[in-house]
């Protein structure tokens, strides 16, 4: 859905307009078209994965680790 959304962008169509032609494939809400709203945040997201990739790449190295409690999470703040 994100690569039909991006080209048709691309080439000057509003989301709106897009919309109604996409179909989530699966999940609860299958066959049905996703909300505006879905649409604008898969975008902004790729927009940020294409900005800083460096990023991705270092977030998906660290994920593992974090899974297997070599990373320790951060401390929170205990109210007195």
């Amino acid at each position: 859905m994100l690569h039909t959304a991006l080209r048709r962008r691309a080439n000057g169509e509003s989301v709106e307009r897009i919309q109604p032609d996409l179909i989530i494939p699966t999940g609860k809400r299958k066959g049905q078209s996703p909300s505006v709203a879905s649409i604008y945040r898969a975008l902004v997201e790729h927009a940020k994965r294409e900005a800083y990739p460096e990023a991705v790449k270092a977030a998906h190295a660290d994920f593992p680790a974090m899974n297997n409690g070599a990373v320790p999470s951060p401390a929170l703040k205990q109210r007195p």
